[in-house]
């Protein structure tokens, strides 16, 4: 085992995964055994105070935020919860003035939940204007080259989810829209825990993303990152959690009125026994020194061994390839393989015990730090053993 992967598999037992070779991490990372503590500890709370939880609960949702603002790089940032990145990208979709800026642009590359409901909002004659996501190296220019009086938001990852490629030149991109009133939306959640992040520099953009993938905390448990003038605005979809802190009227005969800092973009009632596992975890985390920077210099290891013994196969381009252009910094926290073989190896890998996923032709093989360098290896070689096993050309 590797030094990281020998004091961390221990503490993952329950999802075995010195037994497995879970090479899904960019996606489902394995969830240490102290999640289990915070969700007794969130039906315990329940069952010990009912009603009056939610002050422990709302507790434990604070210390989420403060696990958050340590992978954003932004120890004051304002941060609304939400149980899903679409849930608070419509949020963040409903304070935009689409009546006079009926335009949006984003990137042909974009996740499925924004890129499925920007496709609605054009059904409905919102403009969405989608710029080639390729070559990642001019995309932000291009993206503010797309600027216009009519544009309301630019929409975009910060590492592409089927390539790994990492975005440049957002903050050129951020001061773009500022200067044209555009509203800028960064997708951060296949940065964050693989790819340090910070806001320096984009402080006028909306940050969107998660814990489901590299920081372990399960489903449930998304912010939205709120600029300085956030606070001026006023989300059509609003929750009534957002009167809480001294808001002024509840819309009947008057308009309606919202909370201050990040509380004006809450939902409303929710399970909180995602916050109570998020909580344990990032303690785990603090705990054990998994820090934005350790975390980077294990995954660019393992994403580096995984490519080395890819290239070792010696597999025809035309049957499998990956991107070898730029640097190892330039590339988030999974390999991306290029086959139109994708769909038949990940569903044969899995029948071996190799957890990966496909996106079109798109391998995705992800590592994550409690695994070991000779299991990475183990997986690569059942890979090189597929790849021969197929028949043929494509």
């Amino acid at each position: 085992m590797s030094d990281q992967s020998a004091r961390l598999a221990p503490h993952y037992s329950r999802f075995r995964v010195a037994q497995r070779l879970l090479l899904s991490g960019h996606s489902h990372q394995a969830w240490p055994d102290v999640a289990l503590e915070g969700q007794v500890e969130a039906f315990e709370d329940a069952a010990s105070a009912v009603d009056d939880k939610w002050a422990r609960a709302f507790a434990k949702a604070d210390r989420v935020r403060d696990g958050f603002r340590l992978f954003l790089g932004d120890r004051g940032a304002e941060l609304a919860l939400g149980a899903s990145t679409h849930e608070l990208v419509l949020r963040f979709l409903s304070v935009l003035d689409l009546r006079s800026r009926p335009r949006l642009v984003t990137s042909d590359g974009e996740f499925h939940s924004l890129r499925r409901q920007l496709s609605r909002i054009s059904e409905e004659g919102v403009e969405v204007v989608r710029v080639p996501s390729a070559p990642v190296d001019s995309l932000a220019s291009r993206l503010a080259d797309a600027l216009d009086d009519r544009t309301a938001a630019v929409l975009v990852s910060t590492v592409m989810y089927q390539t790994a490629r990492i975005v440049p030149g957002l903050d050129t991109l951020a001061e773009a829209c500022r200067r044209r009133g555009v509203e800028l939306l960064l997708d951060a959640y296949h940065a964050l825990g693989a790819v340090p992040f910070s806001t320096a520099g984009i402080e006028s953009a909306w940050v969107v993303g998660g814990g489901y993938k590299y920081l372990q905390l399960g489903e449930g448990n998304c912010f939205l990152r709120l600029p300085e003038h956030a606070d001026s605005l006023r989300p059509v979809v609003t929750g009534w959690f957002a009167e809480f802190s001294g808001a002024a009227g509840s819309g009947a005969g008057g308009p309606v009125g919202y909370a201050a800092g990040a509380a004006r973009y809450a939902g409303a009632t929710y399970d909180p026994t995602s916050h109570y596992r998020a909580a344990r975890v990032f303690d785990f985390f603090a705990e054990h020194g998994l820090t934005p920077g350790f975390l980077r210099e294990v995954s660019l290891r393992q994403v580096g061994l995984l490519a080395e013994r890819f290239d070792a196969i010696g597999a025809p381009d035309h049957v499998i390839t990956r991107d070898r252009t730029g640097s190892p910094e330039d590339f988030g926290g999974f390999l991306s393989l290029r086959s139109p073989h994708a769909a038949r190896l990940c569903e044969r890998l899995a029948s071996r015990g190799v957890r990966v996923d496909h996106r079109g032709e798109r391998l995705r093989l992800g590592p994550a730090p409690y695994l070991s360098n000779s299991q990475l290896v183990s997986a690569m070689d059942l890979l090189a053993a597929e790849l021969s096993a197929l028949d043929g050309p494509t």
